[in-house]
C-alpha cells in the first residue's frame, strides 16, 4: 500500500496541496520528509503543475555581484575595485521576488563570463564562456536541477572552443543547440552543435551555409534558428541573414536573406510566449515583432532608462528588457504584458532593483515551474 503523502487525506488530494506550493518554497517542503522530496522531484509534479495552470515564470539571469563601494584613500595612493563577479541570481516575475542559485561547485570566481544559459524542463544548461580570471575561452557544461538544488557536471562541448555562438533549448527534444561563433584564433565558425540533457551527450549538426560570429540562436516552431553574426573578413560587420536548423528533417534550410530589420547585433532577439520573435531595435528606441518575409512591426516604445547594453528576456504573456539609460550607466529593468494589446495600450512596469541584484547582465532565460 502507497504510504500517505498527507495523513488522513486521500493521495489526489494530498497531491492538489503539494501542486500549490510556490516555487520559493520547494526547498522547505522537501525537507519535511522523504515521500515530499520525492513527489516534487518525479517528473510528474511539474507535469500535472503545468496541466492545471499553475506554473509561473522563473527568470534566471547572469548578473554581475554590485561594484564593491570604495572609499577614498587617506594616503594619496590611488585605490581600484575588484574585478566584478557574475553569478546566477533568479527573478519572479509574478512576485517581484529576488533570489541567488547556488555557485557551481568548485568555481570560487564565479560564473564563466557570456557564458550561454538554456533552460531544458527543470534544468539549467551554462555551456561555454571565458575563464573570469585568464579569460580562456571554456568547453564546460553544468547543469542545475531547480527543483532538487542539485548541480552536476556536464560532458565538455566538443571541436574548437568556442566564443559568442548562438545557443537556443528545445524543450520538445530536451536538448541545447549550439551553432556558430568564433575559435580560439578568432576564426568565426560553421559548426553546430546539440547537447541530449538526460543523456548527457552531444551529437554532431551539419555545418551552416556561413560563417556566424557573434550570432543569436532562438528555437520556435521545431527549428534552430541561428540570425545575424558575421564572417571571420567581416569583424563587427552584422549580417541581416539567418539559417535555420529543421530538427525534424536534421537538417539546415536555405540562407534567408533580409531576415533581420537592420544589420545590428541580435543579442535581444527572443521568442515570445505565442511562439513569435522579438527583439529591440538598434538605437535602443523600441520593441518590435516579427511579420514574416523580413517585415517587422513596431510593438512599443522602450523606456528612456532601458536603452544602452540590452538583454531581453521572455515568457508566455510577456518579457523582461533589462540595461541601462547610458553607456556604464545604472542597470534597470521593465516588464511588458504583450497580452495587453500593442501601441499606446501596452504599459511598462519597472521591476524594483535590489542592490544586491543591480549588477550588468550577460545572459538570461526563462522555465515556467
Amino acid at each position: 500500500m502507497e504510504d500517505e503523502l498527507i495523513p488522513g487525506l486521500p493521495q489526489e488530494i494530498a497531491r492538489e496541496c503539494l501542486i500549490r506550493v510556490p516555487f520559493d518554497a520547494f526547498r522547505t517542503v522537501q525537507a519535511v520528509c522523504k515521500l515530499w522530496k520525492h513527489d516534487l522531484e518525479s517528473a510528474s509534479f511539474l507535469r500535472h503543475r503545468k496541466s492545471v495552470g499553475l506554473d509561473r515564470p522563473v527568470v534566471v539571469l547572469a548578473q554581475s555581484e554590485p561594484a564593491p563601494v570604495v572609499a577614498a584613500s587617506t594616503d594619496g595612493e590611488k585605490s581600484y575595485p575588484s574585478p566584478l563577479l557574475y553569478r546566477l541570481a533568479l527573478f519572479q516575475p509574478a512576485t517581484g521576488a529576488w533570489s541567488s542559485l547556488p555557485p557551481i561547485p568548485g568555481r570560487p570566481h564565479g560564473l564563466p563570463l557570456f557564458c550561454q544559459l538554456a533552460a531544458v524542463g527543470r534544468e539549467l544548461v551554462v555551456v561555454g564562456g571565458w575563464d573570469p580570471r585568464t579569460w580562456a575561452a571554456s568547453d564546460e557544461v553544468h547543469v542545475y536541477d531547480l527543483v532538487s538544488g542539485a548541480w552536476r557536471r556536464g560532458v565538455h562541448m566538443p571541436g574548437p572552443r568556442r566564443s559568442f555562438f548562438a545557443c537556443a533549448a528545445s524543450e520538445e527534444r530536451a536538448a541545447v543547440f549550439v551553432a556558430g561563433g568564433h575559435d580560439e584564433s578568432k576564426n568565426a565558425l560553421r559548426s553546430a552543435l546539440a547537447y541530449d540533457v538526460a543523456a548527457d551527450a552531444w551529437m554532431q549538426l551539419p555545418d551552416m551555409a556561413r560563417q556566424r560570429d557573434e550570432c543569436r540562436g532562438v528555437f520556435a516552431s521545431g527549428g534552430f534558428h541561428v540570425v545575424g553574426g558575421y564572417p571571420t573578413e567581416a569583424q563587427g560587420q552584422f549580417s541581416q541573414s539567418a539559417e535555420t536548423f529543421d530538427v525534424a528533417a536534421w537538417r539546415w534550410g536555405a540562407v534567408e536573406e533580409g531576415r533581420l530589420e537592420e544589420a545590428a547585433c541580435p543579442r535581444t532577439c527572443v521568442v515570445g510566449g505565442d511562439g513569435r520573435v522579438y527583439m529591440c531595435r538598434q538605437a535602443g528606441q523600441a520593441v518590435v515583432v516579427e511579420e514574416g518575409g523580413g517585415a517587422w512591426r513596431r510593438v512599443a516604445d522602450l523606456p528612456r532608462e532601458v536603452r544602452v547594453a540590452l538583454q531581453m528576456v521572455a515568457w508566455e504573456g510577456g518579457f523582461m528588457v533589462l540595461g541601462s539609460g547610458t553607456q556604464c550607466g545604472a542597470q534597470v529593468a521593465y516588464i511588458l504584458d504583450i497580452e495587453s494589446g500593442e501601441g499606446e495600450g501596452m504599459k511598462w512596469r519597472k521591476v524594483e532593483l535590489q542592490r544586491a541584484y543591480s549588477g550588468h547582465v550577460q545572459a538570461g532565460c526563462c522555465f515556467h515551474i
